[in-house]
């Protein structure tokens, strides 16, 4: 163990905190790596509840820019906002992956941050429709003052190596928020720049604060806390076409129309949810250099399955004569996402388990298949959610009949 990580409070009878002591105040101190049977706590669950509104927000834009045929703004605009709402969860995943002491402090802590959350995601429809991130930026400094404060406190109970990584990410975040202030007095030409600047900052901050020292994050729990916000994007797509279906059935549109879409999206999100679940990745992430790539790279992950729902909602108003758009351009809406989660997951996820060229090439084939399917007019959505599902049986296919030449 690292002489600078420290054991978490020992488990009670009580179940106080998820199987913790929660005392008035502790010693914030670095929790082990290796801690046994680490698991989210009902704070952490409770966290990514909130970016539920926020997601929801943007996909509502997200649809609205695309049913009304402007899908360039729409879609720039759902990746930055995406990228607000993905790195605000990204910063307390990581810090609570490391330092999370439950105690009274750390909850209040928290609880301000999703307050923040709370404002970021009423400043959404501000930032979609206007180009104005005030509302913004002002519930990202919300969190960013207790997030700050948080890793001050981490740094006032480690000593050497730790302490200053600790005070290297208390003075990244500052100095990034401060950026994002100051962008607000530019003048609306410099925003794509001047974003595009910030993000790459911000993603430079955690590379720059563990440069000397690996904070002790547990790799069985980031890989479940990313799985569970997973969980939460594909969740918030099946939410989403089903108030665009009931919508459509409250106008007693035809249901010839609706079924096929409703089935092959729903299908399309079993199989979503069944390809990133289908590997351990948490034998995978042993280091920051594994585990940066991989966190960032869920940026697209993210954003593609909540992305999927939107697409859904935007094929219904085209089937119900709610969209100007054309039928291929609603199908597009659908398999672009669905394509690009599928090879985001490999990329990022799905390939470090992949054994032989057959099994690395399932999910990139699958997703190359799922774009053709846009030229089938009505029948697009459940023809992507056709070949999503034959996606998925072939690679259990493949991993049963490599898994039976190995015990040979």
């Amino acid at each position: 163990m690292n002489p600078n990580q420290h054991p978490s409070p020992a488990p009670t009878p009580s179940g106080a905190g998820h199987g913790r002591v929660v005392v008035p105040l502790v010693r914030m101190r670095a929790r082990r790596p290796d801690e046994p049977h680490r698991a989210a706590t009902p704070l952490e669950l409770f966290f990514d509840l909130c970016f539920v509104v926020a997601v929801a927000q943007a996909g509502a834009r997200l649809v609205h820019a695309v049913a009304e045929g402007d899908p360039g703004n729409g879609i720039t605009g759902y990746l930055f906002v995406f990228f607000a709402i993905y790195w605000a969860w990204v910063n307390f995943t990581w810090f609570a992956s490391a330092y999370d002491s439950d105690d009274i402090p750390y909850r209040l802590a928290t609880l301000v941050q999703i307050s923040g959350v709370l404002v970021l995601a009423a400043g959404v429809p501000r930032a979609f429709d206007h180009a104005d991130y005030g509302v913004a930026i002002v519930g990202y400094l919300i969190m960013r003052v207790a997030l700050t404060l948080q890793w001050l406190r981490a740094a006032h109970g480690e000593t050497g190596a730790a302490r200053a990584a600790a005070l290297r990410y208390a003075a990244g975040l500052v100095l990034v928020q401060l950026g994002w202030v100051l962008l607000l007095l530019l003048p609306d030409a410099a925003w794509t720049w001047g974003f595009l600047l910030l993000a790459a900052a911000e993603l430079a901050v955690p590379a720059f604060a563990e440069n000397r020292h690996r904070t002790s994050w547990h790799p069985h729990h980031i890989a479940e806390r990313y799985g569970l916000f997973t969980i939460i994007m594909l969740g918030e797509t099946i939410a989403a076409a089903t108030v665009a279906v009931q919508s459509a059935l409250d106008e007693s549109a035809a249901l010839d129309e609706l079924l096929p879409i409703a089935a092959g999206g729903l299908v399309i999100v079993f199989a979503a949810f069944w390809i990133y679940f289908a590997v351990p990745i948490h034998e995978y992430l042993r280091s920051n250099r594994q585990a940066f790539f991989w966190g960032y790279g869920h940026y697209l992950i993210f954003g593609s399955a909540a992305a999927i729902g939107a697409g859904i909602e935007v094929a219904v108003e085209q089937a119900t004569h709610h969209a100007h758009i054309s039928t291929l351009a609603a199908s597009l809406a659908v398999t672009v996402p669905t394509a690009l989660f599928m090879l985001t997951v490999w990329l990022v996820h799905a390939r470090h388990f992949k054994r032989g060229t057959a099994q690395q090439m399932v999910l990139l084939v699958g997703a190359l298949l799922v774009l053709p399917t846009s030229f089938a007019g009505h029948w697009a959505v459940p023809l992507a959610g056709l070949v999503a599902a034959c996606t998925v049986a072939v690679g259990v296919y493949l991993s049963i009949t490599q898994g039976s030449r190995e015990t040979r």
